[in-house]
């Protein structure tokens, strides 16, 4: 089967169970910037200086398809995804937590005035503010949904995607002390 099913060529796409929808819907905007997160994630992961970075990216990036997966759940069917898929936990966001205390705790906070993204030649530090900017607009997206018909139910993902942000900007900071 080719990856060239030519279902998108009107401008539609699917979302899980069947639902097919506009690739201009908000909720496939969402879907896709998190697509784009997880993407980015790649060169952190590869450029990495220190090995707990990789370590947090190999959790994360399989965490964003889960994610994705929520997202892709049309409004109504959230308890038929969650009968063969385990739903965003609190749990997720707490283990971000840990990871912000360690990397506060380890000096990724040691900086003067507005950090300058790649002003360190640190290509890893560089990858992960860029991976910052989509997560961050991933979170807006999501937001976006809130209050609507829309709206992702589980609210872990809002906060994880926040979280996220934080522990990314904190990484770009702490590998960029790694190098000198």
């Amino acid at each position: 089967m080719s990856i060239a099913t030519r279902r998108g060529d009107q401008g539609e796409t699917d979302l899980l169970f069947g639902q097919r929808t506009s690739k201009s819907h908000p909720r496939v905007h969402a879907l896709g910037a998190v697509d784009e997160l997880n993407a980015a994630l790649g060169p952190v992961r590869i450029a990495a200086l220190k090995p707990e970075t990789r370590e947090i990216m190999e959790k994360v990036q399989p965490l964003l398809i889960s994610l994705m997966g929520e997202l892709a759940t049309p409004p109504g069917l959230e308890a038929k995804y969650a009968a063969t898929h385990k739903p965003f936990e609190t749990a997720h966001v707490l283990w971000l937590d840990e990871w912000v205390a360690k990397l506060e705790a380890g000096g990724a906070l040691q900086f003067k005035g507005w950090a300058l993204p790649g002003e360190a030649g640190v290509m890893s530090g560089a990858y992960a503010d860029l991976a910052r900017t989509a997560c961050r607009r991933a979170e807006r997206h999501v937001v976006d949904l809130l209050g609507t018909d829309q709206e992702v139910p589980n609210q872990e993902v809002v906060r994880f995607l926040n979280r996220l942000a934080d522990v990314l900007w904190l990484l770009a900071r702490w590998e960029e002390r790694q190098a000198n």
